[in-house]
């Protein structure tokens, strides 16, 4: 597969520890991020960003040192950019972790389903714990087109996953109800009309970034 190399660098005087909040100014040396961003013409792209890595001098920081934080460009610890990772959430959520894997290697975003999947349930574990969920969509979903199905809840108010079951039965559905008592309204297969609407309108504003 092409791929094409980018090189840039993080020039900031101080940084600030992740752990204590303490303002830090004294560099310790540097730490290089590589990163996947969006392709040029279905050609892969790939960054090496070279960030700051700095000391924390307070004694009893659990953290000795840490690099810049850039949540902006990158979440933290990932190898891909955040808009790369808006393709991945899309994709995954649409047509399920195979389909997205051959999807994304199309159009030169390369990534294993397993990873796709990972990072829906990472997604629907940080929404979940943030917001209640009002009406929620509740609908079959593919760990494996054809051989392997699991359960989607959706929060149909704002379009959002908030789970990833590995089952696909009428128990799964009730534990998860029994959790969530907020919910008032649930509408079962009701995902694709509702939410195709939605992702076709968010890939449009992140292609035209």
């Amino acid at each position: 597969m092409r791929w094409m190399a980018g090189f840039g660098f993080v020039s900031q005087m101080s940084g600030s520890c992740p752990a204590c909040g303490e303002q830090l100014a004294s560099r310790h040396g540097w730490h290089h991020r590589h990163l996947q961003d969006l392709p040029i013409q279905g050609t892969v792209v790939k960054v090496r960003l070279r960030v700051n890595r700095w000391r924390c001098r307070i004694e009893d920081c659990e953290r000795q040192t840490c690099v810049d934080q850039l949540p902006e460009i990158a979440f933290p610890h990932e190898r891909r950019t955040r808009r790369v990772a808006e393709f991945v959430h899309l994709f995954g959520h649409g047509v399920g972790g195979l389909r997205g894997e051959r999807l994304m290697k199309r159009l030169g975003m390369p990534i294993s389903d397993d990873r796709i999947l990972r990072q829906l349930k990472r997604h629907a574990a940080a929404f979940s714990a943030k917001q209640t969920v009002r009406v929620a969509g509740i609908d079959d979903w593919a760990w494996r087109k054809g051989y392997s199905y699991g359960t989607i809840v959706v929060d149909l108010e704002r379009c959002k996953v908030v789970d990833v079951m590995q089952e696909r039965s009428a128990a799964e559905t009730a534990n998860w109800l029994s959790e969530h008592p907020e919910t008032e309204i649930v509408s079962p297969r009701s995902l694709r009309t509702v939410c195709a609407r939605h992702a076709g309108r968010s890939a449009t504003s992140a292609t035209s970034r």
